[in-house]
């Protein structure tokens, strides 16, 4: 059975890979669609990864709007992102450059 959004959020923390992101210091919005939708938010800073439940307090560096089974299968690797990008599955506004970076910093288990 495949993971709720709820449960992929629960699990990003534990997933992320300080390493990865280097100094970084980013808030990512996302936006999800379908039978799990809702809005969600990683706080990426001092080596962690913080996610809460609802829109930023603070502007996003980037927004991802995407079908919540999409990501789940996005981060669990069974789709990937480029390809859902470009079939216009996950649209993307702000920093591209930090979209590219982000799968690789998380290694679901």
């Amino acid at each position: 059975m495949p993971l709720t959004i709820t449960e992929l959020m629960s699990k990003m923390p534990d997933a992320f890979i300080a390493e990865k992101a280097g100094g970084m210091s980013a808030v990512v919005h996302l936006k999800f669609t379908g039978a799990d939708a809702g809005e969600w938010h990683l706080s990426i800073a001092g080596g962690k990864c913080e996610v809460a439940k609802g829109a930023p307090a603070s502007s996003a560096v980037l927004t991802l709007a995407v079908d919540a089974n999409d990501c789940v299968k996005v981060f669990t690797g069974e789709l990937d992102g480029m390809q859902a990008y470009m079939q216009g599955k996950l649209k993307l506004t702000g920093d591209m450059s930090l979209a590219m970076k982000l799968l690789q910093m998380f290694k679901l288990k």
